[in-house]
């Protein structure tokens, strides 16, 4: 994704240095500023860029939709809000948090379809 393809974030749309949200779940995953990442995978960004620096984000997997294997340069921190995400490590229910360190390596998908909180220390490389 281009500089100039970067969506809109939610911060700037803001325009404070601070943002709450009370979340609709269901509101939520049917948000229209969504835009797509990579095929069935959509973004709503929070912060930040997700191909540069620190980012944090909505995720909105549609069902079979996956993320084909990467590495992560920093943290990568996910909280599933709806559905389930899997990768090599395991399944992912609403309610779960997954940490991943700096030089995890691994693809992620999700058969269900799934909608998630993300928010990454770094970019990440595609193997």
């Amino acid at each position: 994704m281009s500089d100039a393809e970067q969506p809109a974030s939610l911060l700037a749309e803001a325009q404070t240095a601070s943002l709450r949200l009370q979340l609709d779940v269901e509101a939520l995953a049917r948000d229209p500023r969504f835009t797509s990442l990579r095929p069935g995978v959509d973004i709503l960004v929070i912060y930040g860029s997700p191909s540069a620096g620190a980012c944090s984000a909505f995720l909105r997997y549609a069902a079979c939709a996956s993320v084909p294997s990467h590495r992560h340069h920093g943290h990568e921190q996910i909280l599933v809000l709806s559905g389930e995400q899997s990768d090599e490590h395991g399944s992912y229910g609403a309610g779960s948090l997954v940490i991943n360190p700096a030089g995890t390596v691994h693809s992620v998908r999700s058969e269900r379809g799934c909608l998630v909180l993300i928010t990454w220390q770094d970019a990440v490389s595609f193997e």
